[in-house]
């Protein structure tokens, strides 16, 4: 409240973040609708430049049109620009340019900019801001330094820089795009297939923006001392592990039965990888049996590790849930994992992210399904790869009308915010909530 007795409105985190991602996906589609943003020269439509520009900023990955044969340099700039800033997020953007031209950041902004990254602490926010713009530098350095050998022998030297700056930041980003329709539209990295550069290019870029910068800072501060790690660390690195291991084994065994040993090992590594959130393919989804494309939507919805370039549900969502179904099977009082309780908000947050997303997914591919007359499971892998920002398609992304094309860029829009944080924009928090009210007991099961 003003002196002057006016209520003074404030804008909270959640509402920050979701309006910053408003407006930078308005100010993609604008410059992407422009003649010289196309290599043709013609105006892009408002609906397809505004899909592009939520798909790039999202991190996404899902195109209607192929990056390098439609785009110019100026539209793939636009492209790499969004997808650089949805990565790293607009609020962490906006501080360290804030912070470039020397203003100081305000209690209020440290405090969006906690919510916007996940950061355990308010203490040292600016500190772990500086870790996550000059890790990011690096990494995106390293992977373009890693595959310039392959892209120039290709493309020359400048394309082929201009390529590997592209695809690095693209996959550190988990974003998916990439730049090698040369080879035919919408070929992805297929033509790489079984390229080692390439694919363990891509595998550490993805598998490093999806793990997370606290755990990175873990892994500086404590170096191989798995002991010492937080909690949430050890638990992503262990589900890490898992969701690499278990999908690599059974795509050796059940999908990939008819390549070649050294095709099969890099197509199995690949694919076990990048559905958590990446959006690149090395193999033809549509070859998969209906078992390959069921499993590549569960990692597609699991992503990756809170405050990380990646999507999906969350690797800690996911493993909250199981040690809660655990812990409730052997009666006790509340879940644990590594000698650490866990508690009853990371419990009933975990529920609330996995009801939401699955409820917006399925309800999602129903939609597109009932509008467009396309067989349901190609339209839930559609709509679990925009809720989880990854980027996969069965090849029915081109093909889709406006309605449907709408509904993609809601989940896209939605997975990239989170939908918790959706919801908490929409809705005041409540000091006290519903405890007045008496317990009752429900039976469940």
């Amino acid at each position: 409240m003003t002196k002057d007795g006016h209520r003074h409105f404030r804008l909270s985190g959640s509402q920050s973040i979701l309006l910053g991602f408003v407006f930078l996906m308005l100010a993609g589609a604008i410059l992407l609708m422009l003649p010289f943003s196309t290599k043709t020269g013609e105006w892009t439509n408002f609906t397809d430049a505004l899909f592009t520009a939520v798909s790039a900023s999202s991190v996404t990955g899902l195109v209607l049109y192929d990056t390098a044969t439609r785009w110019s340099w100026f539209g793939q700039l636009v492209i790499l620009t969004l997808i650089q800033i949805g990565g790293m997020g607009v609020i962490t953007m906006t501080t360290i340019l804030t912070k470039l031209i020397g203003r100081k950041i305000g209690l209020q902004a440290r405090t969006t900019l906690q919510e916007a990254v996940s950061a355990p602490n308010l203490g040292e926010i600016m500190k772990y801001t500086r870790f996550i713009c000059i890790g990011t530098v690096i990494f995106e350095a390293a992977g373009a330094v890693a595959m310039s050998p392959v892209f120039i022998s290709e493309y020359g030297i400048l394309k082929g820089l201009w390529v590997s700056v592209f695809t690095s930041i693209s996959a550190f980003c988990n974003a998916g795009f990439d730049l090698n329709g040369a080879h035919g539209p919408f070929s992805s990295m297929v033509p790489y297939m079984d390229n080692p550069v390439i694919v363990l290019t891509l595998v550490f870029l993805i598998l490093t923006g999806g793990l997370g910068f606290l755990t990175w800072m873990d892994i500086r501060k404590h170096g191989f001392k798995f002991h010492k790690y937080s909690t949430q660390s050890k638990i992503i690195i262990v589900m890490e592990v898992i969701l690499v291991l278990v999908p690599m084994v059974y795509l050796w065994f059940g999908e990939y039965t008819d390549l070649p040993s050294g095709q099969r090992f890099f197509a199995s590594l690949f694919q076990a990888v990048t559905p958590r959130t990446a959006g690149f393919n090395t193999t033809d989804y549509n070859s998969f049996s209906g078992t390959g494309s069921v499993m590549t939507i569960i990692l597609m919805l699991i992503g990756g590790a809170p405050g990380s370039t990646a999507g999906g549900m969350k690797l800690t969502t996911i493993a909250v849930l199981f040690f809660t179904m655990v812990s409730y099977f052997q009666h006790e009082k509340s879940p644990a994992v590594f000698k650490r309780r866990i508690t009853n908000e990371a419990v009933t947050g975990s529920v609330a992210v996995f009801m939401l997303d699955i409820i917006i997914t399925v309800f999602g591919a129903m939609a597109i399904s009932r509008i467009e007359n396309i067989s349901f499971l190609k339209t839930l892998f559609e709509s679990a790869s925009a809720v989880a920002t990854v980027g996969l398609t069965m090849g029915i992304t081109t093909a889709l009308g406006t309605v449907s094309k709408y509904i993609l860029i809601f989940l896209m829009y939605t997975g990239r915010v989170g939908g918790l944080t959706l919801v908490f924009a929409a809705i005041t928090r409540k000091a006290t909530g519903n405890r007045q009210f008496p317990s009752d007991n429900i039976a469940v099961g």
